[in-house]
Parts: C-alpha cells; sequence; structure tokens
C-alpha cells in the first residue's frame, strides 16, 4: 500500500524533530566529554556567577556545562521528554521555550544566587520547558494542550515544587525558579487562545 502524502508529511515532521532534539542535547554531551577529556580547559569555570561581569557569560554557555557524569544523565531525561512536548504544534515553539527558559535561568541566578558561586547545567531549561509547557495550557485552553501541561504536573510536579524552593545545597534552585518563570513568560508572550495544536 503506497504511503500517502500526508503520512510523509508527518514521517517528515517527526524526523526534523529528532533531529534538531538529537543536535541540541548531543551539543551538550560532546561538551561534557571535552570538558572531561581536557580538565585542563577549566569549561566549567564558564558557568553563571553571580553579580559580576564575566558571569553574565553564564547566562548562554551554563546549559552546556555540566559537573559531573551523574548531572548531565539526570538532566538528559527532562530535556528529552519535555523538549519533545515544547516541539508542538512547531519547532519554533521549542525554541521559544528554549530561549525563556536559558535567559530566566541564568538571570535568576546572576541576581539571586550565592556569591562567588558557579551556576552549571541544564536543569533550569528543563523547568524552563515544563512551565512553557503548563502554561500553553492555560493560556491556548487547547485540549491537548491541557493534557499535556497534566502530564507534567502530574509526572514532574513534586520534583519541580522541590526544586524550586532552596532545600537542597548544591543544588541551583535560582536556576530553576528562573528558567520555570521564564517559560512561562515565554508561552505567554507568544501564544494565544484558540492556538492550534496540530499545525506542522
Amino acid at each position: 500500500m503506497p504511503i500517502s502524502a500526508k503520512n510523509r508529511s508527518f514521517a517528515a515532521q517527526i524526523e526534523s524533530r529528532i533531529a534538531v532534539l538529537a543536535l541540541f542535547i548531543g551539543s551538550m554531551w560532546a561538551v561534557f566529554f571535552l570538558s572531561a577529556a581536557f580538565p585542563s580547559l577549566h569549561l566549567t569555570h564558564h558557568g553563571v556567577v553571580p553579580r559580576t561581569v564575566a558571569g553574565l557569560q553564564g547566562i548562554l554557555f551554563a546549559p552546556w556545562l555540566h559537573a559531573s557524569l551523574g548531572h548531565i544523565m539526570a538532566n538528559t531525561g527532562g530535556l528529552v521528554v519535555l523538549g519533545w512536548l515544547a516541539m508542538w504544534p512547531r519547532i519554533g515553539d521549542f525554541v521559544v521555550a528554549t530561549v525563556g527558559g536559558m535567559l530566566g535561568a541564568g538571570c535568576c541566578a546572576w541576581l539571586l544566587g550565592t556569591p562567588y558561586s558557579v551556576h552549571i547545567g541544564a536543569s533550569g531549561l528543563v523547568f524552563g520547558y515544563a512551565g512553557y509547557l503548563v502554561a500553553r495550557g492555560i493560556y491556548t485552553r487547547h485540549f491537548l494542550a491541557i493534557l499535556v501541561a497534566l502530564f507534567v504536573v502530574l509526572a514532574y510536579g513534586i520534583s519541580l515544587l522541590a526544586g524550586v524552593l532552596p532545600f537542597y545545597p548544591g543544588i541551583s534552585w535560582q536556576s530553576h525558579l528562573g528558567g520555570a518563570v521564564g517559560g512561562v513568560l515565554a508561552a505567554r508572550l507568544t501564544l494565544r487562545p484558540g492556538l492550534r495544536f496540530a499545525r506542522p
């Protein structure tokens, strides 16, 4: 049975999203392996350093920097699941959520972080995707978007709530809080009620 043009188009959408997400997360792993292979580069020093001019670079670089294998593995799962959900209906939504999460996480860590600390890792971005997806369900009021928002709340709600509170030493709750706020703001600024959730 020949494959219809509609099925081919959907398959192409799936492939393009897999490629974008794989390249994005793969770039983080590539930087991690580079940092592990050449520790003299001190790449992790390029994270967010609160209230320093030099530390502003971390707003852009921090999501690609991880302290250990366990650190990047812990973030990869959330990036895959929530990043994938943020790619629908458009890859552009993923880009918007990524920018919002990065800026929110980095700026909040820079403003509220402990002096002389260095904030690294993509967990703030994970919180950004979560905030974006929940806010998308609220703002668009589309049935599928609401289902996705409910999934995020039910699957990640407790860990998300714990992550934005200053309970765990060594965990950048500032990045988590800022990422979530950045994701919500990104959704608020770019989405509207009645958005077609199924458009390519």
